[in-house]
């Protein structure tokens, strides 16, 4: 049986999104729109978003465009502004900028001679928090992501998923209540890849609004975590296939009865071959 739930306030909104890098075209035309959930008991849940795709298809620059690290050729991505007061109901919504959406790339790059608690410390550089509120809100992120015993250690001294862990907290204390994640899955182990599905969770946990975009090459994973994907991909025209990427589908797993669920049935693994079939042909 499918939640109950509604949409609300627009979270995400890209409108008429071009890229190009010395005039060729990487992506065109990219239209989405992402609203918050509110279920049936008046809890506000933020969203997991997928964006799949064949390698080469403009996802890393798409990527880089919501987190305000490449100015479009034309379009515009808009995120609400939760510093200003609701108006008339609305939360007024301003253009994207670097810092206002947390980046992790596949490499976790971290401030090689500061600790994990250091790094974590000059992340919220920008807070109006105390120090002493800073310490609590940093130690109780330690402990509920498993890393309090390793927080006087350096880069060199933790393991590829402590990195991970410690790259995700530094952006989601810097960065707000939107998070990036460029193949977080990319050539890890299985355990690995259980601390990330484990970190998505706690992401989600920290903040009602906390919303989480994700891009990955396995389409199994993302269906099981994703409540909204989105395949990206070159379209067909008259000549064959276009040379630049788009948005081709969105499914809304959630519309379907397929999110939030427990354990994958026989429509999500339907819905795997589906979408491998269009990402094939794309």
């Amino acid at each position: 049986m499918a939640a109950t739930y509604q949409q609300k306030d627009t979270i995400l909104h890209v409108q008429d999104l071009s890229v190009a890098y010395n005039g060729k075209v990487i992506i065109e035309n990219v239209n989405l729109e992402e609203k918050n959930v509110v279920m049936n008991d008046n809890a506000v849940i933020g969203q997991t978003i997928a964006i799949l795709g064949r390698s080469g298809r403009g996802k890393s620059t798409f990527f880089r465009a919501l987190t305000g690290l490449e100015k479009p050729t034309s379009g515009v991505v808009l995120i609400p502004d939760y510093s200003q007061q609701p108006v008339n109901g609305q939360q007024p919504a301003k253009k994207v900028e670097e810092g206002d959406v947390g980046f992790v790339n596949q490499k976790y790059s971290l401030f090689r001679h500061k600790t994990i608690y250091q790094a974590l410390h000059y992340a919220l550089r920008n807070s109006v928090l105390g120090s002493a509120e800073k310490n609590e809100k940093i130690m109780h992120y330690l402990s509920t992501w498993g890393l309090e015993k390793s927080k006087d250690q350096y880069p060199n001294e933790i393991s590829g998923g402590q990195k991970q862990r410690t790259a995700i907290l530094e952006q989601l204390l810097n960065s707000g209540y939107y998070m990036v994640l460029d193949e977080p899955f990319s050539g890890l182990d299985v355990g690995n890849i259980l601390n990330v599905r484990q970190a998505f969770t706690l992401v989600s946990q920290s903040h009602e609004l906390n919303t989480i975009i994700f891009s990955t090459h396995d389409i199994e994973l993302a269906v099981e975590l994703a409540d909204s994907i989105y395949v990206m991909g070159y379209p067909a025209t008259p000549n064959g296939l276009g040379n630049a990427g788009t948005l081709l589908k969105h499914y809304d797993l959630k519309q379907m009865g397929l999110a939030w669920k427990n354990e994958m049935c026989a429509d999500h693994h339907n819905l795997v071959k589906e979408i491998k079939q269009l990402m094939l042909s794309s």
